[in-house]
């Protein structure tokens, strides 16, 4: 029957109204009666992440890289890392634009002045620990097979000796067959932690180098080839016969590089491993700040060419939300964190050491209130 018959004698209003309803009925019928209808499309919404942007030193990428991946998934905050190298980290966190930087050098005074004036005090956070291992490609002459002393590394460097059968480097290696080969020197194009510990090895252990050329991120360097990064430098030593470089040890062993058994303070020559990194910072009394330099240590055991590497974070911090994820961030680091350093050839922190960066992390502060709840 036609709805509208059944209306007849209604108010024309009240019928109209009835007549809208009975077809929207009629029609939610035939919807139920033909395909089903198509599920909800709106999701819960979920709860805000925390996302915290940080940049600087190559030397720990590969760490850190497993580092915040391992962190999300157990706190879901996002950390955003660029390896750009330590002086643009020093620069990214004096300018504001990063919630921490990274860096494998101390800031220098100017340094810290230029970043306190703006956002107050700096803390360098110890991480981990590396070697800086001497790379070369040469044809059959494997891993730990050269030596090198640190007289002669200097030299390389500040180009007084030029062929790897120069006689200095045959008598340290009888029985190796040194060609009559150029030796090309690779060093970092950009402002490195790297190139600061391995400029202040170069500065303790040569005069010569300390005066003309000096420690720093980024020096005026006598000679050849620059590489961006680590990853850089390990490319251009991996491309051309017989280059040298310096890489932190994880990019060597990564790129399948060569690296040279260095003579150490003690006089043992000394390939870089975990354990020779380690002995680095063992028997030295750490700083409360921690701003320490280990190269050429005196420990017979110890491989010369280590170092820190630290998170640079302000004291104050202006964002609570932030604030509270980064300090929670640089717990878990330097804590459940240190567990995944071995495997990428890393030096998990001394205690000591952890010790120190406990301490500075629960010095962070928001508004005059320590952010860390342990």
């Amino acid at each position: 029957m036609n709805p509208v018959s059944l209306l007849r004698g209604k108010r024309p209003g009240i019928a109209l109204a009835l007549v809208g309803l009975v077809a929207i009925l009629l029609a939610l019928s035939a919807t139920a009666c033909g395909r089903p209808s198509a599920a909800p499309t709106t999701t819960p919404t979920p709860a805000a992440t925390v996302r915290l942007n940080g940049a600087g030193a190559t030397f720990p990428y590969p760490l850190y890289s497993r580092w915040f991946d391992e962190y999300a998934k157990v706190s879901g905050t996002l950390v955003n890392y660029q390896s750009i190298g330590s002086g643009g980290g020093i620069n990214q966190i004096t300018a504001g634009t990063v919630d921490f930087g990274a860096s494998d050098g101390v800031m220098t005074a100017a340094q810290q002045t230029a970043a306190e004036q703006s956002h107050g005090p700096v803390l360098h956070v110890p991480m981990t620990m590396g070697a800086v291992a001497v790379v070369y490609n040469l044809a059959g002459i494997s891993a730990g097979q050269l030596k090198l002393t640190p007289d002669v590394l200097a030299d390389i460097y500040l180009k007084k000796i030029t062929k790897w059968n120069d006689a200095r480097i045959v008598q340290l290696n009888a029985g190796l067959n040194l060609p009559n080969q150029d030796i090309a020197v690779v060093h970092r194009s950009d402002g490195s932690g790297t190139t600061f510990i391995f400029t202040n090895y170069l500065s303790k252990i040569s005069q010569e180098w300390s005066q003309k050329v000096g420690n720093a991120t980024a020096v005026n360097w006598p000679g050849d080839i620059g590489g961006q990064g680590n990853e850089g430098v390990a490319g251009q030593v991996r491309q051309i016969p017989g280059a040298i470089g310096y890489v932190e040890l994880a990019y060597a062993k990564q790129n399948s590089i060569a690296w040279a058994a260095l003579r150490n303070a003690s006089g043992a020559f000394v390939e870089p491993s975990l354990q020779a990194t380690s002995a680095a910072a063992q028997g030295v009394s750490l700083p409360d700040d921690m701003k320490l330099v280990v190269t050429s240590s005196a420990n017979p055991a110890t491989y010369p060419i280590a170092g820190f590497s630290w998170l640079l974070v302000y004291q104050r911090q202006t964002d609570y939300t932030k604030g509270k994820a980064l300090v929670d961030m640089m717990w878990w680091a330097i804590h459940d964190g240190q567990q995944y350093s071995t495997a990428l050839d890393y030096a998990p922190l001394p205690q000591d050491a952890v010790t120190k960066a406990e301490a500075q992390i629960r010095s962070i502060t928001y508004q005059g209130q320590a952010l860390l709840q342990q």
